[in-house]
């Protein structure tokens, strides 16, 4: 098997992954082209079908285009903190800017700093300089791309229904149903401005015009910034960790506080291959990195909510954890393709859904339970309710961790004995004890807890280690790397600077390094996934490698590497999934994982110096605030 991320494909047709941006309201997301067109927009939520698919099929997709006569390819940049675009259109004859957003209610009203949607998306169109000719064409394809939209005027709008919802569009300038959706042409002269909007949840607002428009850009870019305001980081990496707070916070469904993977479903792993996924779910194994990340950041409430959702969902799943839920908290997620669109670059399959959600995975109760202490460490807010339910987690874990299971990167291959998973399985034992301890109860078998965690300590270095090697081995028996194994240190299974992990992080660099910064997850050609083809370096583990550098002391090698990564994110600052080397990135995208693991790294980096502090925050001996 290849370990490369070249494939074969179309990708000239389609634009990089890495120059898309990023609109979210936490209720759905959408990403524009460079070239300025909105390619993506699923609703009424982040599951939901699309209404505008070009990302996956240029010519059956769908989208909401502008074009500027005479113009190249815009430049945009976002509003200093916020999820508002701006991009900027220059012609021979004048110049364009153009404010995408979905448009928010103002921060705060309720006092928590909630974001809260209108349910809109809003292009507000201002004419900078000279004249231009612009040209709109509003093309839905409701239902992935399976149907047209049917435009019909109604109260001064345009309406069209869609699968679980109805679009509404507007525009103060003249709009003509065309034979591919709705179009307008119209000039603009210096100083004048034109607005579209697209309701696609609710009940039908008033028609837009610029003067609307600009009020809704003043209060969505106020409420994103007073959100983005609440973190005071001010160390290493400062803007890529506020923007990547930015990002986590558009990921986050508000009505649950459930947090998706990504907004996306099928960017592949390879171009023209098949390693293509829908990540527009939550993963209970971000649990833990999750609520480090929103409290270390300083965004309690936040972490609060995601907490609730958490619990609520392992109520729902009870012992036989579920590893991914819908943002809803719905259990159900069956897999399936669409097999009338080509996939972006021509990568199929595209697939909806994640046959995953069914997979035993043994590391999903630590995440959970690591959370969970960080969050009594934080609040001293669980019930006792909540402790039954994580002492039944506990108890399964003690009763299962010796099963072999598909692991952290479900693999659709034979379940095999991941060491990853077992040093999870012991994360989830040492947390229960710990928060047991903690919450001062008296109905926790903590002796026969601790002899679990002490035999599954000794069992991960007994099999899981392979001391010819000098490195811990992707699953017993193997020989095989992981970068996975870059976590152990990261969740206190052993410290930091302990010989067995700066040996795994020398042998993980040594070959798992395939470009200055990007680590690959395992070595296709060493291990059988149950998938063909070939992917690029993982984000998330080259952001793990440099939080393991931090913790075994070696603050400089980490700095250094960091910096690397930082340089490698996208223009507008986001991260897929995947690295390519040589520039570009893969799979889905923005990527809650990598901007979390992201964070994480920024963080401890920042405090290398300080080996106490560091340390404490591994073994979540999190002081109180």
């Amino acid at each position: 098997m290849s370990d490369g991320p070249h494939g074969g494909g179309c990708p000239g047709r389609y634009p990089p992954i890495e120059r898309y941006a990023f609109l979210a309201d936490s209720h759905t997301a959408a990403l524009a082209a460079p070239d300025g067109a909105i390619e993506w927009l699923c609703a009424p939520r982040f599951d939901a079908p699309s209404v505008f698919t070009s990302l996956l099929d240029r010519d059956r997709g769908g989208a909401f285009r502008l074009a500027v006569e005479g113009a190249a390819e815009p430049e945009r940049r976002y509003l200093e903190g916020t999820l508002v675009l701006e991009t900027r259109f220059r012609s021979p004859s004048g110049s364009l800017s153009v404010l995408d957003f979905l448009s928010l209610e103002a921060e705060g009203r309720h006092g928590r700093g909630e974001v809260d949607p209108h349910h809109v998306l809003v292009r507000l169109l201002r004419c900078d300089h000279g004249s231009v000719r612009v040209r709109a064409a509003i093309d839905a394809r409701p239902d992935y791309g399976r149907t047209r939209a049917r435009w019909r005027p109604e109260a001064g709008l345009f309406r069209t229904d869609a699968p679980d919802t109805t679009l509404w569009v507007s525009s103060d300038r003249k709009l003509e149903v065309g034979e591919n959706g709705l179009v307008a042409g119209f000039a603009l002269e210096a100083g004048e401005a034109a607005a579209f909007s697209l309701r696609y949840a609710g009940e039908p607002v008033r028609p837009i015009d610029p003067h609307v428009a600009e009020r809704l850009l003043d209060v969505t870019a106020l409420s994103w910034r007073a959100w983005s305001e609440r973190c005071h980081y001010q160390g290493i990496g400062a803007e890529l960790v506020r923007r990547s707070a930015l990002v986590l916070k558009g990921l986050v469904f508000h009505p649950s506080g459930a947090p998706i993977a990504a907004p996306t479903t099928s960017l592949p792993e390879e171009i023209g291959g098949e390693r293509n996924w829908d990540y527009r779910f939550t993963w209970l194994r971000d649990a833990s990195l999750t609520l480090l990340a929103l409290f270390r950041l300083g965004y309690e409430h936040e972490g609060r909510d995601y907490m609730e959702f958490l619990l609520a969902g392992c109520g729902r799943c009870g012992v036989e954890q579920q590893v991914m839920l819908a943002v809803g908290g719905e259990l159900e997620l069956p897999e399936s393709t669409l097999d009338h669109l080509e996939g972006y670059a021509c990568s199929r399959p595209v697939r909806v859904g994640n046959g995953a959600h069914a997979q035993l995975q043994l590391d999903t109760h630590g995440s959970v339970l690591d959370a969970a202490l960080v969050y009594q460490q934080m609040t001293g807010a669980l019930g006792t309710g909540h402790w039954s339910l994580l002492r039944s987690l506990v108890d399964h874990t003690c009763e299962r961790w010796r099963e072999p299971d598909s692991g952290i990167w479900e693999v659709r291959s034979e379940v095999r004995h991941f060491t990853h998973s077992k040093v999870m399985s012991w994360v989830c034992v040492d947390r229960g004890i710990r928060l047991a301890e903690l919450v001062g109860v008296d109905d926790a078998p903590l002796e026969r807890w601790r002899r679990t965690r002490e035999a599954i300590h000794s069992d991960v270095l007994e099999r899981g280690y392979d001391a010819e090697r000098g490195a811990f081995v992707q699953h017993y028996g193997s020989g095989a790397l992981d970068a996975s194994s870059l976590r152990f240190s990261l969740v206190g299974f052993l410290p930091g600077d302990d010989p067995r992990i700066t040996s795994t992080i020398d042998r993980v660099i040594e070959e798992l390094e395939i470009e200055d910064g990007l680590v690959l997850r395992y070595r296709q050609g060493e291990t059988d996934d149950g998938l063909s083809g070939g992917e690029g370096a993982f984000a998330i583990c080259s952001f793990w490698l440099v939080s393991a550098l931090a913790l075994a002391g070696r603050r400089e090698q980490a700095e250094r590497l960091f910096e690397a990564i930082c340089g490698r994110a996208g223009p507008l600052g986001l991260y897929a999934e995947e690295l390519v080397p040589g520039g570009g990135m893969l799979g889905n995208y923005p990527q809650a994982f990598t901007h979390l693991a992201l964070i994480q790294a920024a963080l401890n980096v920042d405090i290398a110096g300080d080996a106490h502090a560091l340390a404490a925050w591994a073994e979540r001996r999190v002081p109180e605030v």
